[in-house]
């Protein structure tokens, strides 16, 4: 199995950018697709974006495409989110997941290992 950390998360205000990365230890992180989702207080897990075990593929949720840009480098073991133009809407806990099996999955019960989360808070 794999394990995931987040980190990077932080308070910005509408319009700023911020990075956001992810840790694996564990089995070779390139053995599985990395995604990140985010989940705001009352709503349900959202798919953000997932990135193919050799980065050769993406895909983004309609929300996000254009503003944030995945990127992997598996011999360092981690996942970054660059999150640019942000809004309020962003304002959520953000989670990396891995899944082994899969094609660039969007659903949230598709991934099996889950960071702990960190928060992203834009104000408006």
């Amino acid at each position: 199995q794999v394990q995931l950390v987040e980190s990077g998360g932080g308070l910005v205000q509408a319009g700023d950018s911020l990075k956001l990365s992810c840790a694996a230890s564990g089995r070779t992180m390139s053995s599985y697709v990395m995604g990140w989702f985010r989940q705001a207080p009352g709503k349900e897990r959202e798919f953000v974006v997932a990135i193919s075990q050799s980065a050769s593929r993406t895909y983004y949720g309609d929300s996000v495409k254009g503003r944030f840009t995945i990127s992997r480098d598996n011999a360092k073991s981690t996942v970054n989110l660059q999150m640019n133009s942000l809004k309020p809407e962003d304002t959520a806990v953000y989670y990396c997941a891995a899944v082994g099996g899969f094609t660039l999955a969007t659903r949230w019960h598709d991934y099996n290992y889950w960071g702990q989360g960190t928060q992203v808070t834009v104000s408006s």
